[in-house]
């Protein structure tokens, strides 16, 4: 099973960005791969996912138009670029991969998700 590995996260004040990585242990070409946070208020939800081909992305709500989900596949990494933050983006974010053979999928449900990394805090405070 893949291991993933989170970094990059912080402690910022609002308005600031961060770039959170995941890294792989694998080749991530054949998975689909999806940023999920935690917090208190809302428990486990969805942020960003990348397809296969990274034709195609999608995001949560609240983050759409702050947040941007690449993929570098050479690499084997999964970027999540993270702007203009706000408290309330304060919460463990996590990566997570599916192996897909459709390229153009993404995935918004975390249980569709084969393989978790263990997280990196991001904590937005003035």
């Amino acid at each position: 099973q893949v291991q993933l590995a989170e970094s990059g996260g912080g402690l910022v004040q609002p308005g600031a960005s961060l770039r959170l990585s995941c890294a792989a242990s694998e080749r991530t070409f054949k998975y689909v791969a999806g940023w999920f946070r935690q917090t208190p208020r809302k428990g486990r939800e969805f942020v960003a996912a990348i397809s296969r081909s990274g034709e195609n992305t999608g995001y949560g709500n609240s983050v759409k138009g702050r947040f941007t989900i690449s993929r570098d596949d050479a690499k084997n990494t999964v970027l999540l670029q993270v702007d203009s933050l706000k408290p309330e983006d304060t919460g463990l974010y996590y990566c997570a991969v599916k192996t897909t053979y459709l390229s153009d999928w993404i995935y918004r449900d975390p249980n569709e998700y084969d393989s978790w990394g263990q997280g990196t805090q991001v904590t937005v405070s003035s």
